[in-house]
């Protein structure tokens, strides 16, 4: 799945590890999703099949290049409601909400990369393997959002088929996003092979997706990744 893309140009300017990442996954209305994107943008799909996912993660070591870490900035749970897309037949993810426990963070993302970040109130807590996670949404005049989940991975390493619905979901360098003037942007991260595994979840709320119309119930698709390091290199304009 991952695109044959040529090198970034310019170095990578902002640096991040995710940590105790789970990956929850349904399948939706391909219709429903293309109502909801830009001008330029196509949702892409996986055996017919449009999907939404959940992720929940904690972030450490966020700090622009050539700079340390900073004690209360650099580390703070996020969660993000995401769907996949393609523009000019390149695939990425594109994301309808990001909400994070640090201030700071939520407005750079939102200046820097034109992210829909949004502040909330968050706990996350892992101890012998289990990773207990909540969130409220807290940003003024955003749709509300709440989120609480268990999850665990379970079984050995995966190595997924390039064509299999696993890395169709994760092995994803591009990010997708638009700005108050409706340009259309991409931005490239770049990392080694997500370190997947499956996993358990218990999810006792979730309205990340109500904003969409779309009631995210039923059995999700897992996936859990424990750490991964991560470089991103600034915006470039699509249209």
């Amino acid at each position: 799945m991952r695109p044959a893309l040529p090198p970034p140009r310019g170095p990578w300017v902002l640096r991040m590890t995710w940590r105790d990442l789970c990956f929850l996954h349904w399948p939706v209305d391909p219709g429903l999703v293309a109502r909801t994107l830009p001008a330029g943008a196509e949702g892409d799909t996986h055996g017919g099949r449009a999907w939404l996912g959940a992720v929940p993660f904690r972030m450490t070591g966020v700090a622009p290049r050539l700079l340390p870490n900073v004690t209360g900035v650099s580390a703070f749970p996020e969660l993000n409601l995401r769907t996949y897309v393609r523009v000019d037949g390149v695939p990425g993810v594109w994301f309808y909400s990001l909400d994070a426990a640090q201030p700071l963070a939520v407005r750079l993302a939102r200046g820097l990369f034109h992210l829909p970040y949004f502040d909330a109130r968050m706990w996350a807590d892992t101890r012998e393997g289990v990773t207990r996670y909540a969130s409220l949404r807290t940003h003024r005049g955003a749709p509300p959002a709440r989120f609480a989940a268990a999850y665990r991975p379970v079984g050995p390493a995966l190595d997924p088929a390039p064509e299999s619905l696993d890395a169709w979901l994760t092995d994803r360098l591009l990010l997708y996003s638009l700005d108050r003037r409706g340009r259309l942007y991409r931005g490239r991260v770049d990392h080694v092979a997500w370190p997947l595994r499956r996993a358990e979840a218990v999810v006792t709320e979730n309205t990340l997706a109500d904003g969409l119309g779309v009631t995210l119930g039923g059995e999700p698709h897992l996936l859990h990744a424990e750490h991964l390091e991560v470089r991103a290199w600034p915006l470039e304009r699509v249209r």
